[in-house]
C-alpha cells in the first residue's frame, strides 16, 4: 500500500527532529508522575488505572499537535511540496501516510507508557479489561486528534501556529461536556455537545465499556478531518 511507504517516511522523518524525542521522554514520564505522585494512587489502595486514564486526554491536546505541526508545513515552509507532487502517489496516499506515520509515532509513546500497568500490577490485583479497553480508547483518541492536527498543519506554512490552532481545537472538543451542562444551555444543543465531547467518550471506554457508537465517533472525526486535510490541499493546487 502506498500510504504506507510515506507512513514509513514520516515515521523516520520524525526523528530528525528533538520533537519526537521529546514526546516519546514526556508522555510516560507526565502520565506517571500525575498518577503515581499527584494522582494519590498510593494513598487510595486500589490496583487501578482509572485516574491514570482520565488524564490522556489533557494530555493528548498539546502533545497530538506537536506531532503533526511539520507534517504539512514544514513541506509548504522548505518548498517541497511540489516535489511530492512529481512522486508517483495519489493525494489520498499522502495524506493517508502522513496520518499514519505521526499515528504509529503517537502508538510507540504509548507504547512506552505500559511500565505503569506493569507497576501496578505487582502492586495489586490490576483488571485487565478495563486497561485493554483503555489503551485501544487511546489509539481511537489519539487518531481523532493526530488528524485535527494534521489539518491545521495543512492550513499554514508556520509549524507553531498549527500547533496554536490544533490545541485550541481539540482543548474546545474536550470542553464540551462542561458547556453542555451549563444552566443557560438549550436542551438540545446540550445533547449535542454532550455527544461531541472526546473526553467524555474515552471515559467511558476507559471504563472497560467499548460501545459501537463511540469506536465509531473517533472513525467518523478521523476520517473528516483526514477528508478536510485533502480538500485543504487540492483547494492549494489549484490556486
Amino acid at each position: 500500500m502506498r500510504a504506507l511507504v510515506i507512513a514509513r517516511r514520516e515515521l523516520l522523518a520524525a526523528f530528525d527532529s528533538p520533537v519526537a524525542y521529546l514526546v516519546l521522554a514526556l508522555v510516560p514520564a507526565l502520565t506517571a508522575a500525575f498518577f503515581f505522585v499527584l494522582g494519590g494512587f498510593f494513598q487510595q489502595g486500589v490496583a487501578t488505572l482509572r485516574d491514570w486514564f482520565a488524564f490522556l486526554p489533557l494530555l493528548l491536546i498539546p502533545v497530538a499537535p506537536a506531532l503533526t505541526m511539520r507534517l504539512w508545513s514544514e513541506e509548504f515552509r522548505s518548498g517541497t511540496e511540489e516535489l511530492l507532487a512529481t512522486y508517483p502517489f495519489r493525494l489520498r496516499d499522502l495524506v493517508l501516510g502522513k496520518f499514519l506515520g505521526a499515528w504509529g509515532l503517537l502508538a510507540v509513546a504509548l507504547g512506552f507508557t505500559l511500565g505503569a500497568p506493569l507497576t501496578v500490577a505487582q502492586l495489586g490485583d490490576l483488571d485487565w479489561g478495563p486497561v485493554l479497553g483503555g489503551y485501544l480508547g487511546a489509539l481511537l483518541l489519539g487518531g481523532a486528534c493526530i488528524a485535527v492536527g494534521a489539518f491545521f498543519s495543512s492550513c499554514t506554512r508556520n509549524q507553531v501556529v498549527a500547533w496554536l490552532l490544533g490545541v485550541v481545537v481539540l482543548l474546545g472538543f474536550n470542553l464540551l461536556a462542561p458547556a453542555a451542562t451549563a444552566a443557560a444551555m438549550p436542551e438540545r444543543l446540550g445533547r449535542v455537545l454532550w455527544s461531541l465531547d472526546f473526553g467524555r467518550r474515552f471515559a467511558d471506554i476507559a471504563r472497560g465499556v467499548i460501545a459501537l457508537e463511540d469506536v465509531v465517533f473517533y472513525g467518523v472525526v478521523t476520517a473528516l478531518f483526514l477528508c478536510l486535510n485533502g480538500l485543504r490541499l487540492e483547494a492549494r493546487r489549484w490556486r
